[in-house]
């Protein structure tokens, strides 16, 4: 059992006790107590114990593969400078692995072989072990549960020491070849997209229920833009004479610390997309509707502000509604988001996202709808028109034009006959 004792300073007690540090030498440690020496001795006692028991399940021989997970993300992965949507991704990883018995074995009888077989699952599919099924991942969700193996591993052995080898050194990415149909008379998948006359429905439903996810539909529609991107715009971000808008952050749902949070968009970078007439009008009248909104809640009328938070050197910047009768605090700092409810309270991507699954059963012909097809289609709908895909990927924000190019490479059959007509006109048919 540790040792340990109180003492006084000033007016208040503090208590110490010996712990053992990563060499395995004891070393005190004090912390503040209160000013009651019978409570302070209280709160000795009982870290003593919570260290006793922690001492034990720390022990390298007992600590599972789930455990070591969380102390890669608290001591590696926080701290860390990748960005907050990284490790957002990173930590729903986390959480899906530790569903998987995998998570429930000790680190020390981890092998290449255990790692190699869940690996394999994921890429593959197949039987759990309590007999459920799994579903083949995308390669790129593998790239993230591989991702974070490999991260948490390389910090077991060092600086942890926790193991002296990496065994996810040894694993490999299995992936399903590609099998051709040679006489199959099925055509290929297509990426999916809407149609005009899908959209042009979609929105009059959306109009009927007077929806506030309206307008984020409209938006993504006509720009491309991603969810978060579409409910992060403010009005400063928008030039409705030149009609064109600026593209600088995203707002997501950071499901480890229940906060909606602005943070870059995913290539962590600046964009400018010009718009049409359409969209522009669409802007201007909602514009004018939130203006009238306003006047009518009056004092009901919500304000959105975003506050700066600091966490383990990480930099967060929360979300917050706020009546116009609340008392701001001194570190909220307005924010005049272009997608809001009638009430004024920001639109978040979560509640557009519950919208779209529901369109699914509301709206006949659109049973596989998703807020991303939209991005799709704005992709399709510009090439088949003619762009030029540098344009169109930088307008998406894409990383490579391979990108952009592969969406229109699988786009629609109809969007294919249209480049294909293209010939009667050189030839002047």
């Amino acid at each position: 059992m540790a040792k340990g004792s109180v003492r006084k300073k000033g007016k208040k007690w503090y208590y110490r006790f010996y712990v053992e540090n990563e060499s395995g030498n004891l070393v005190q440690r004090e912390f503040v107590g209160t000013e009651s020496k019978s409570e302070t001795e209280a709160m000795l006692r009982k870290a003593m114990e919570d260290y006793e028991e922690k001492k034990f399940v720390a022990k390298s021989e007992n600590i599972t593969v789930g455990e070591l997970l969380d102390m890669w993300v608290e001591e590696a992965l926080k701290p860390g400078n990748l960005s907050n949507g990284t490790v957002m991704s990173y930590v729903g990883t986390v959480a899906r692995i530790k569903k998987h018995p995998i998570a429930q074995r000790k680190l020390k009888t981890v092998t290449a072989d255990h790692l190699q077989a869940y690996m394999d699952l994921l890429s593959f599919g197949g039987k759990n072990p309590d007999g459920t099924t799994a579903k083949a991942l995308s390669k790129g969700y593998i790239r993230l549960f591989s991702a974070v193996m490999q991260g948490a591993f390389r910090f077991a052995v060092f600086p942890k020491k926790l193991i002296t080898f990496n065994p996810m050194q040894y694993v490999v990415w299995r992936q399903k070849k590609n099998v051709i149909e040679l006489f199959s008379d099925v055509d290929e998948a297509a990426t999916p997209t809407v149609t005009h006359k899908q959209y042009l429905k979609l929105t009059e439903y959306l109009k009927v229920k007077q929806n506030p996810a309206l307008l984020p539909i409209q938006i993504a529609y006509y720009t491309g833009l991603r969810i978060g991107e579409v409910c992060g715009l403010t009005w400063s971000d928008i030039n409705l004479d030149e009609q064109y808008l600026t593209v600088r952050r995203s707002i997501r749902y950071n499901g480890d610390r229940h906060k909606f949070e602005i943070g870059t968009t995913k290539r962590n970078k600046v964009r400018t997309v010009d718009f049409c007439d359409t969209l522009s009008n669409i802007l201007r009248q909602a514009k004018a509707e939130q203006e009238k909104n306003a006047k009518d809640y009056g004092e009901l009328y919500s304000r959105n502000f975003y506050v700066e938070v600091t966490e383990k050197d990480r930099q967060y910047y929360e979300v917050y509604s706020l009546s116009s009768t609340e008392e701001v605090p001194d570190s909220y700092k307005p924010i005049n988001l272009v997608c809001l409810r009638p009430d004024g309270t920001y639109e978040s991507p979560s509640t557009v996202g519950t919208v779209c699954r529901a369109i699914r059963k509301k709206v006949e012909g659109l049973e596989n709808f998703h807020f991303h097809m939209l991005r799709h289609t704005f992709t399709s709908n510009l090439m088949s028109g003619g762009a030029a895909p540098k344009d169109v990927q930088e307008l998406l924000g894409h990383s490579d034009v391979s990108t952009t190019m592969n969406i229109y490479a699988h786009a629609s059959r109809e969007a294919k006959r249209t480049s294909a007509r293209l010939l009667d006109k050189v030839v002047g048919e």
